[in-house]
């Protein structure tokens, strides 16, 4: 039993995973040259943020683990998502802003693939099982990757980020009927967005997604100013900031998980 590993069951064709919600850093903190910055990367509070999903039927998956430690999101082959772009490893060894993780050392071959048999291979076991378990009963699953960000990180993107920016990998990884809904969803929020912008979607939604085989899958990675306090300069004393209480885009991330629900449970064509 892995007590980093989280998975609600739901009966609702909808997969919510959260690959970047840990804080975790999996019984190596020494090896840290801050574990501080090895945490300030973090999708802070995204599963508080979408926890409404579960009481719409939704199945969740997520880990404790940093992302420092290993990014559940990336190609376990070491190939870049982004080719040409800013971008952190498998096992990162530098911040987003490119601070370095480590003081003297990178992770070497057999701590990278320790670390990929211990984190990244039953995380991504379990979202096999539960999309198997759910297309066993629905002709059509979504998986929704949940993701979110500081909205200026100069080294990975310019100026400040859309509020709302989604991936389907210019439209391979789902049905063009779901990419159109959730557009429809971030346009009429009244906020910034952006379909396939900077996040066009990451391993996850790349690597499961098949809409010809029933799974359209989606990333969603959110500017993080849109639900909780955020710096201008975040520090150690002030970051992480607070959850807001009543997030100002909860109404258009309960939309967009209705839509996929709507999707999901329509009939195939």
């Amino acid at each position: 039993m892995n007590d980093w590993l989280h998975i609600h069951r739901g009966t609702a064709p909808l997969i919510v995973s959260f690959p970047h919600g840990g804080t975790e850093l999996g019984g190596i903190e020494p090896r840290f040259a801050s574990p501080w910055l090895a945490r300030r990367d973090a999708d802070w509070w995204i599963a508080d943020l979408y926890a409404f999903a579960r009481d719409m039927g939704a199945t969740t998956v997520a880990t404790d683990v940093s992302r420092s430690v290993i990014d559940v999101n990336r190609d376990p082959s070491g190939v870049s998502l982004y080719p040409g772009m800013a971008a952190t490893e498998l096992c990162p060894t530098t911040t987003f802003d490119g601070e370095p993780l480590y003081r003297g050392f990178d992770p070497e071959d057999d701590e990278i693939a320790w670390r990929r048999r211990t984190f990244f291979d039953p995380y991504h076991a379990a979202l096999a099982v539960e999309i198997e378990r759910l297309r066993a009963v629905h002709p059509r699953v979504v998986l929704y990757d949940a993701h979110s960000i500081r909205s200026r990180i100069p080294r990975l993107f310019d100026g400040e980020l859309p509020q709302f920016n989604l991936g389907t990998n210019g439209g391979a990884t789902c049905d063009p009927a779901l990419e159109a809904a959730l557009v429809d969803v971030c346009a009429a929020s009244g906020q910034s967005w952006v379909a396939n912008g900077r996040f066009k979607g990451g391993w996850t939604t790349r690597h499961y997604g098949a809409p010809a085989n029933g799974v359209h899958a989606v990333q969603m990675e959110l500017a993080q100013r849109g639900y909780m306090g955020e710096p201008d300069q975040p520090d150690e004393a002030n970051w992480p900031g607070p959850l807001d209480p009543r997030p100002p885009i909860e109404p258009t991330l309960r939309a967009l998980i209705a839509a996929c629900l709507t999707f999901a449970e329509g009939s195939p064509a």
